[in-house]
């Protein structure tokens, strides 16, 4: 692992519980008569003593997930809400269909509508999958199922408008007269995926699989939220003694994890290698897959991982838009949870619990560039059901000068090392000391 050889990549990976206590709430699903039957797997989530959904403690009793019917819109009212479909109206392409701006009748309320494809060989499994999962699971960092439609053989969908695009208009596909994303917003976007991802995992049961995570399903509201959209690949994780599920590779190339896009098996670590991928996006800049980019860097993680290796070369990792203003402490924090999610063997990889809680600190430790050695100031904030083994995320910011941003000079390799191996043991005791406590005194285990 290199610098981050403070890693044990042999910790086990922990069992979440299947068990549905009696006041845990069943959820039901909304399905409207128009949809006669349910693709294979997803009438598991349907069926009420299968599904359940594990409230948190600390959440009110009508809060974020409880169970939002989706309405029933008729073709007639989508139609008028989006001006009969007008290119004006039009937003982009979503995962099996083009997606419209719509102003609903009598409310005005602003949604957009996602229209499927109804030539599409997958459109209807998909869109079945999409209404229950957004029926049944609501979080603040998952996109909002208004309502749906389905008349004869049209398809749509109605979600929330996020005003701001997706994380892909503003990191991948940015304008010359368009600011780049600076260090802060860009670990609130990866904390808040991350948060997202931990509730399809962690707290739904049977657990969700996304399956297709990637920056164009990041969506921005204000201020930046970022909420997870386009469920119409997710699967049912595995339940009981099965450590995954077998299906046919459905995803996008650049972001699949390998074995999965190899044999078919996919877990929720495959998830967890889709969202390191997309984190080092956020970092470097770069797409996933560049068919532009010059030989040897197409493939974002297979021109990465070699730099891992080499804490000099760090600093070539970080987007030149952000030109030089980020912390180097962060920067390494931020790289060893990369370098972790995108391990080639799927055990090695973290829980994303515990990517939330090194997220959640990185977020929180907002770093200003115009203070005086690019000061780093704490957010009381906490998150994350992990325990935290990422390395020095409660230690000193004496790093963060802008002036560190620059790659250090060319020192002995050996000392190098050493003083590597004397902070990977620090990180150790630290972790260990704190681990019968809070994570920095707001992580709740």
């Amino acid at each position: 692992m290199g610098c981050f050889s403070c890693f044990d990549s042999r910790v086990e990976e922990k069992k979440i519980p299947q068990k549905v206590g009696a006041d845990q709430p069943q959820l039901h699903s909304p399905a409207s008569s128009n949809i006669s039957r349910l693709p294979s797997g997803v009438d598991r989530l349907k069926n009420k003593n299968n599904v359940s959904l594990r409230r948190e403690s600390s959440g009110p009793k009508d809060g974020p997930y409880s169970q939002i019917p989706a309405h029933t819109f008729t073709f007639r009212e989508l139609a008028a809400a989006t001006r009969n479909f007008s290119p004006d109206c039009f937003l982009g392409e979503g995962g099996f269909g083009s997606v419209y701006r719509g102003r609903l009748q009598g409310s005005g309320q602003i949604v957009a509508v996602k229209q499927l494809d109804r030539n599409g060989l997958q459109g209807n499994r998909e869109f079945l999958v999409e209404v229950l999962m957004l029926s049944l699971l609501h979080h603040p960092n998952l996109v909002n199922l208004i309502g749906y439609c389905a008349d004869g053989d049209q398809r749509l969908l109605v979600y929330e408008f996020m005003p701001l695009g997706s994380l892909e208009d503003h990191l991948l596909d940015l304008p010359p007269d368009r600011e780049a994303l600076d260090w802060n917003t860009r670990m609130k976007i990866a904390a808040g995926a991350a948060k997202g991802l931990e509730f399809l995992h962690d707290k739904a049961n049977p657990p969700v699989i996304y399956r297709d995570f990637k920056s164009s399903n990041i969506l921005l509201g204000e201020g930046f939220q970022p909420k997870l959209s386009d469920f119409g690949l997710a699967k049912l994780g595995p339940t009981g003694d099965k450590s995954h599920v077998s299906t046919r590779v459905m995803g996008t190339y650049g972001y699949c994890a390998p074995e999965y896009a190899m044999t078919g098996q996919l877990t929720v670590k495959s998830d967890v290698y889709s969202f390191g991928v997309v984190f080092l996006e956020l970092i470097t800049g770069r797409k996933a897959i560049d068919s532009a980019a010059p030989q040897g860097q197409q493939n974002l993680v297979t021109w990465a991982r070699p730099l891992f290796n080499d804490r000099r070369k760090f600093a070539t990792l970080v987007d030149p838009r952000l030109e030089g203003r980020y912390p180097m402490r962060g920067l390494y924090q931020a790289l060893a949870v990369a370098s972790m999610c995108i391990q080639e063997q799927a055990a090695a990889r973290p829980l994303i619990g515990d990517v939330v809680t090194a997220l959640s600190y990185l977020a929180n430790h907002t770093y200003d560039p115009s203070e005086r050695n690019g000061r780093v100031s704490k957010n009381e904030e906490g998150g994350g059901s992990g325990r935290s083994r990422w390395g020095d995320l409660e230690g000193s910011d004496k790093g963060d000068s802008p002036r560190e941003t620059q790659p250090p000079k060319i020192v002995n390799r050996d000392l190098d090392r050493e003083r590597a191996v004397a902070e990977a043991k620090m990180w150790v005791e630290k972790r260990r000391q704190s681990a019968q406590g809070s994570f920095d005194g707001n992580h709740n285990g």
